[in-house]
């Protein structure tokens, strides 16, 4: 009869002192008692890897959770009393395998797309009614603006309008060559489309970036910038008006600007949203303002930025191959619909299931 390692008395050990080293009979006696624990967390982790903690019953999470902590402190007694490496090794990859499955988010990256889609943005929108309110006042106050400037005086025109914009479509244009821009057959080579549409993507995201990124500045930057596009809006609405051609050009921009120009003040709503927090922070800090803040903002940008996608194709495509005005008017106005409902009802029911998975 001898002395077991744990301290009592074990009538079946037969070893003599010394044969093997006492900490290899620790960690076989240590492993023994609690490798049917590890090996059913082993098991459940393998599951959650494949397929997801959803893949997994209620009795099975409850197991893994309490699995995992079981090995976290068999991983904590093994580092006190210097077991072997190799066990040590073992336990710290189990746990931290555990760890990612039971704290980490269980989401891939199209889930996470789906949720700010779905979500993250139109409730991100809904917060926003403040900057929303700034971003739509600066666009339409410019478009008043520059309509009423230059039907009192067109030369106001050549002021408002740069040159490279206004490509020959002046008030000094015949009304012929105005509405040849407007139905103007432009080819239906499609890779010439596609690099039209490519070029004004390019241009109207340097604008939606400059307007959002300058926000920051107290918001009176993106207020200007959106209001001198609002200029430049009125002002070539005032020049095809005279003509004759005001429902023509209304038709023309609707099929695409209202897209495009509701893109721009979401981007100013992000800016205004990042400019209100300097300039009012309330009872946080203004680093602290902003940081809350531009949760929000952030998704204002990345819906303005997949609104710029969608007009850029519109305008570089549809526009060219559509040039029947009812058309035109159906499409733009039907594509506003789509924006307004997607964001006024989405995600208005996705809160209560969340908080119930917790």
């Amino acid at each position: 009869m001898d002395i077991g390692i744990d301290g009592r008395i074990d009538s079946g050990a037969t070893l003599s002192a010394g044969a093997v080293p006492s900490d290899l009979l620790r960690s076989a006696r240590f492993r023994l008692e609690r490798e049917g624990h590890w090996r059913q967390l082993d098991e459940l982790v393998r599951r959650a890897e494949k397929g997801g903690a959803a893949a997994l019953g209620y009795d099975e999470v409850r197991n893994l959770a309490s699995g995992y902590r079981q090995a976290m402190n068999s991983l904590s007694v093994a580092r006190d009393i210097s077991l072997d490496r190799a066990l040590i090794a073992y336990l710290e990859s189990l746990c931290a395998r555990a760890y990612l499955v039971v704290y980490a988010p269980q989401e891939s990256l199209g889930g996470l797309a789906t949720r700010l889609l779905l979500q993250g943005i139109p409730q991100a929108v809904r917060r926003s009614a403040l900057p929303l309110f700034i971003g739509f006042l600066a666009l339409i106050l410019g478009a008043v603006a520059g309509y009423r400037l230059c039907t009192s005086d067109p030369s106001w025109f050549y002021t408002l309008v740069p040159p490279e914009m206004a490509d020959r479509r002046t008030p000094d244009a015949s009304a012929d060559y105005l509405r040849s821009t407007i139905y103007g057959n432009e080819g239906h080579d499609s890779d010439r489309l596609a690099a039209f549409s490519t070029y004004l993507f390019s241009h109207n995201t340097s604008i939606v970036v400059l307007i959002f990124t300058l926000g920051v500045f107290m918001s009176l930057p993106s207020f200007v910038l959106t209001f001198y596009n609002g200029l430049i809006l009125g002002a070539f609405f005032a020049m095809f008006y005279q003509r004759g051609l005001g429902y023509d050009v209304f038709a023309w921009l609707s099929i695409h600007g209202v897209t495009e120009l509701a893109a721009i003040s979401i981007a100013c709503s992000g800016g205004a949203r990042l400019g209100l927090a300097v300039l009012l922070p309330g009872p946080r800090t203004r680093r602290q303002a902003l940081r809350h803040q531009a949760h929000d903002a952030v998704k204002l940008a990345i819906l303005a930025a997949l609104m710029l996608i969608i007009a850029a194709l519109i305008e570089g495509f549809l526009r060219q191959l559509i040039q029947d005005p009812t058309w035109r008017l159906a499409i733009g106005w039907g594509t506003g619909l789509f924006w307004l409902g997607w964001l006024l009802l989405g995600g208005r029911d996705g809160k209560a299931p969340r908080e119930a998975v917790r």
